[in-house]
């Protein structure tokens, strides 16, 4: 049975969110999910922009998918679909925008995850951003997975 890891990593300010960011796009592959939670402001949507620039290796205009749903971004080493499931009023619209196929072959960033019912894939790499004084805590917990438990400890040194 694989091991449950867990980190608690403080976010002092927006340049350490996108670093962490950063630190674990490579270590991200097809069929890797992150559910991304937080009340609003808590920087879910900046995290997955950094993610994403970083897998991208360019500056790249990333909007929020708050209105579109989700945004998808071609990359030769897997795709990548940033969701925003906050207005969704049901588990059956993630099979309609095509989300649960993406969980399979793509890198998916997932905020508002609740959203997602019965559909939340096995395995995903959970990431809870909350206030923590004048900055943030990323709560990440994901089960297996020792390149990124080796990521998140060299991050945190």
């Amino acid at each position: 049975m694989a091991q449950q890891n867990s980190f608690h990593i403080p976010l002092s300010d927006p340049d350490r969110t996108v670093a962490l960011g950063h630190a674990i796009a490579p270590v991200l592959r097809p069929g890797d999910t992150l559910l991304l939670t937080g009340t609003l402001g808590a920087g879910k949507s900046h995290l997955a922009r950094a993610i994403i620039r970083a897998r991208l290796g360019r500056e790249e205009d990333v909007p929020s998918p708050t209105f579109t749903l989700v945004q998808t971004y071609d990359h030769a080493e897997g795709d990548l679909w940033h969701a925003d499931l906050y207005r969704l009023s049901h588990p059956d619209e993630v099979i309609e925008l095509g989300l649960d196929e993406a969980f399979e072959t793509a890198i998916a960033l997932v905020e508002w995850p609740d959203r997602l019912g019965d559909l939340v894939p096995a395995d995903p790499i959970r990431v809870e951003l909350r206030y923590d004084g004048e900055g943030r805590m990323a709560e990440i917990t994901f089960v297996g997975r020792p390149d990124l438990a080796d990521c998140l400890m060299d991050f945190t040194k």
